[in-house]
């Protein structure tokens, strides 16, 4: 008898042993287990909208010392919610409306000024402009701060201007904004060149050989397979869902879900509601289609109450997001997946995601689908970092094979 309770105590202790992280999953509460879990890999968000949320608020406009993030802010974002909602690292989008008068490179001059003086001012954030940066300030307790210009059109069809922004921080480029360009189609705008023109592909060329990752959030399907024809880096999505889930225009087709695994590139799931609930999509259809020339959160959020009256809106749920991220997963696999949340104070989010401390929910329920640590740890930071040291790496070889590009729109 003793022999054998001898070797059942022995069984027990090797199937404890080799029982993996799924066990675990079962045994420890999967919030918990999230928050450790992000505790040793940097979460990395791929899309908050601060910048502009600051430049058009309606009391203090373009103040980053009133807007003061260190504080908890009536919006979705502040420095001590992104603490409860361990954000390692933020690409912080520059956005400049296709639609405004003024001229777009003065705006975008005036978002990378509030971007750069709120991440200065602010002892918390680090100014990241590699994955080594990110790293270094995941070690020291910071929260990296990256730059990233949301619309084409700001480059007023010049390489110079793209080469300039850079200079100044910028890493990624959303290729367009929801208006159509000179060079390239937008998603949510008439399509008028099949895709990107020649001038489109240089751009994408010089990306390349500069090291700033091109972004196919908002871009036609045509052009997201233009650019993956021309792109010799990973690219990324920094906030898009996946359209055989929801099918939106903003979303991404499986043709090109499948040509991420080639290319490297990383899809970064959003949350916006519309985005990633078909119920929501189909109610918001006609609300979107009024919006022209709304672009600050407090205007869009007096919109969506008058819209909604009498016609309540359905709402999106944490368990949407996690079926995208699902998704995205299954077609292009578990390399290829992050996180592009898309905050902007609008006060819009889907249940369980109401604001930046929530990520930790989203990998719970990850953990309760059964994900493992591995695809864990790679959607939450790792596969950006890699596509990060992968642009680097093409960049520093073309920037020996050839001169920045001086071909000129025409």
């Amino acid at each position: 008898m003793i022999q054998k309770r001898i070797l059942i105590t022995i069984l027990l202790m090797t199937a404890t042993i080799t029982a993996g992280t799924d066990d675990v999953h079962a045994q420890v509460d999967p919030r918990a287990h999230a928050i450790e879990l992000l505790k040793s890999t940097p979460l990395i968000d791929g899309h908050n909208d601060l910048p502009w949320t600051i430049r058009t608020h309606p009391w203090h406009p373009g103040s980053v010392e009133k807007f003061d993030i260190s504080e908890r802010q009536t919006g979705d974002t502040d420095i001590p919610r992104m603490r409860k909602g361990r954000v390692a690292a933020q690409f912080w989008s520059v956005y400049v409306p296709g639609e405004i008068t003024e001229g777009f490179a003065k705006v975008q001059l005036e978002q990378l000024d509030i971007a750069r003086r709120m991440i200065d001012a602010h002892d918390e954030l680090q100014l990241a402009l590699t994955a080594d940066d990110i790293e270094r300030a995941f070690a020291e307790g910071k929260i990296a701060s990256l730059i990233g210009m949301e619309g084409g059109h700001v480059i007023e069809n010049s390489l110079g201007a793209l080469r300039a922004y850079y200079l100044l921080g910028a890493r990624y480029m959303t290729l367009t904004h929801n208006v159509t360009l000179d060079w390239i189609d937008s998603a949510m705008d008439d399509a008028k060149h099949g895709g990107l023109t020649d001038f489109g592909r240089e751009v994408i060329r010089e990306m390349n050989r500069l090291g700033m990752l091109a972004d196919l959030s908002h871009v036609s399907p045509d052009a997201m397979m233009d650019v993956l024809d021309v792109s010799e880096a990973p690219v990324i999505f920094s906030h898009s869902s996946a359209r055989a889930v929801t099918d939106h225009r903003r979303n991404v087709p499986d043709s090109v879900l499948v040509r991420m695994r080639d290319n490297g590139g990383v899809v970064m799931v959003t949350f916006i509601p519309a985005f990633v609930s078909q119920k929501v999509s189909d109610w918001d259809k006609p609300f979107f289609a009024s919006l022209s020339g709304v672009h600050s959160a407090e205007d869009y959020n007096q919109a969506r109450a008058k819209y909604a009256e009498g016609n309540p809106q359905p709402t999106a749920t944490i368990s949407d997001v996690a079926d995208h991220i699902d998704h995205v997963r299954d077609v292009a696999g578990s390399e290829h997946v992050g996180i592009g949340s898309d905050f902007w104070q609008s006060g819009n989010m889907p249940e369980g995601l109401d604001d930046v401390s929530k990520f930790p929910d989203l990998f719970a329920e990850l953990i309760r689908r059964g994900w493992s640590d591995v695809d864990l740890k790679l959607l939450a930071g790792q596969n950006t970092l890699r596509v990060l040291r992968e642009a680097a790496e093409v960049a520093r070889r073309l920037q020996k094979e050839r001169d920045p590009s001086t071909v000129v729109f025409e």
